[in-house]
């Protein structure tokens, strides 16, 4: 059976835009106040940066499945993505406040991090993983331009304390991998899982 649409399990706009842009219908399937969304991305120790990433993506959507049956909604495919910033093995999770935010643009500056995101699909025919890795490199930022930066309210909010889709585009010097991966969703692989869960767009 094909479906006309999906659930989207996240807050993000740049996820919204992305699906708009494969021309993918969805309707928001969003955490209900009683859950504690927060306690899914707590990091276990010693994991990597790629499994952290993985894992909580599928926990994630493992929360909108029981969400969609808990609501009684219509059975169509869920989509849920997670996006992590990692310099070396440590991950640079949202800050959480300016100084916060400050120190990891910092510790970026002059420097290449990998964006690793996730994505998750449940469907009819079950549930399929892909991960998106790329590199981005920042050129030297000097404080003035992090304080700047900081002062906009741009960071907050973001894994590793920016967005490649606003104004720190201009400390990007070079990328490899994938663009749409970086802003938090990885069309090419997001396409293959929506056929492969039998999504019509």
């Amino acid at each position: 059976m094909l479906h006309d649409y999906l659930y989207l399990a996240s807050q993000s706009p740049r996820r919204r835009e992305l699906l708009t842009q494969l021309g993918v219908q969805y309707e928001l399937l969003l955490a209900d106040d009683d859950e504690d969304a927060e306690a899914l991305e707590a990091i276990l120790p010693g994991e990597t940066p790629d499994d952290y990433v993985q894992r909580v993506c599928a926990l994630k959507a493992e929360a909108a499945l029981r969400r969609r049956e808990r609501r009684a909604l219509p059975d169509a495919p869920i989509l849920t993505s997670d996006t992590t910033v990692c310099l070396g093995g440590t991950i640079l999770g949202k800050p959480t406040d300016g100084p916060d935010a400050a120190a990891m643009l910092a510790s970026l500056s002059g420097a290449t991090h990998r964006v690793l995101t996730a994505v998750t699909v449940v469907s009819t025919v079950g549930m399929h993983h892909a991960l998106s890795t790329s590199e981005v490199t920042f050129r030297p930022v000097d404080a003035a331009e992090i304080a700047r930066y900081v002062d906009s309210g741009e960071p907050l909010g973001k894994a590793g304390a920016y967005g490649i889709q606003g104004r720190a585009a201009e400390f990007i010097e070079r990328i490899q991998g994938s663009y749409s991966g970086i802003m938090g969703l990885p069309l090419f692989e997001t396409a293959a899982l929506l056929r492969q869960a039998r999504l019509r767009f």
